[in-house]
């Protein structure tokens, strides 16, 4: 989903150039880098909340995963200064803050999930400045940061146990689930209402509101299904399903671009 999004702000602004497919290689890269070094740090938790898992099944030794991020991180950075040295900044950065993350940041109250929703939507603007759309990135960033904290609070309730386990700060662990299922309402909540402000703004023609109503309908109805139940069987389905939301929302991005439309009229 983050490499979409670069493809996305290509799809908005018809700029399909060859620093196009690089930015889409260097976030494919980063992204796994980030993923693979949250599991070389989580694999205590990961042996309670998902023993399936590469690393605590044993199927992947923790020392070959370290070297499999650090290499992987090492590969993104030198293809985004490839480009320009602001998206090579960008990557460096972003690589920081997703090992600090992994190291830390995550077993913090809210900082943690403010980092994860902050990273997914800079995947937009990363898009946004190798296309010279830097304005429209930031709208979408915004409904990708406030989607992806909603998704992040559930995923906190649904790892309840192993955070507890491993002594972390997350929210249900500090104000419990009732609390917790209203923050993730809220932000699925908002998002939706205030995802069809794209269109009055001119970003999107009709065509994105109209893509767009199933995902809000996604939307409303797992901020519903959230405050009813709690449980972790529950809240691993609502962050499911906030997930094909968010994928809906992609599609209505596309599907809305006044350039698709123009090269189709």
């Amino acid at each position: 989903m983050a490499v979409v999004a670069i493809f996305l702000m290509a799809i908005i602004s018809g700029n399909f150039t060859g620093d196009v497919f690089i930015a889409g290689a260097v976030v494919f890269i980063v992204t796994g880098a980030g993923n693979s070094i949250n599991d070389y740090f989580d694999h205590k938790i990961d042996a309670i909340n998902k023993p399936e898992r590469p690393i605590p099944s044993g199927r992947i030794p923790l020392r070959n995963a370290g070297m499999y991020s650090s290499a992987l991180f090492i590969v993104g950075i030198i293809l985004a200064f490839g480009i320009n040295a602001l998206l090579g900044t960008i990557a460096l950065l972003s690589s920081l803050l997703m090992i600090w993350y992994a190291y830390s940041l995550k077993r913090m109250l809210i900082v943690g999930n403010l980092a994860i929703s902050f990273l997914t939507g800079l995947c937009f603007i990363f898009g946004g400045i190798v296309v010279d759309q830097v304005m429209v990135s930031v709208y979408l960033s915004l409904f990708a940061f406030l989607m992806t904290m909603a998704r992040e609070i559930v995923k906190d309730m649904e790892d309840v146990k192993g955070d507890q386990a491993e002594g972390a700060t997350t929210l249900p662990l500090l104000y419990g689930n009732a609390i917790s299922s209203k923050a993730a309402a809220f932000f699925m909540v908002t998002a939706s209402l205030a995802s069809p402000l794209l269109y009055f703004w001119g970003v999107f023609t009709w065509v994105y509101l109209v893509v767009l109503i199933p995902a809000m309908v996604v939307f409303l109805y797992g901020a519903g299904r959230v405050l009813k139940d709690q449980s972790v069987k529950n809240t691993r389905i609502v962050s499911k399903q906030i997930k094909m939301g968010m994928g809906v929302t992609f599609l209505a991005f596309a599907a809305g671009s006044p350039y698709l439309w123009s090269l189709l009229g």
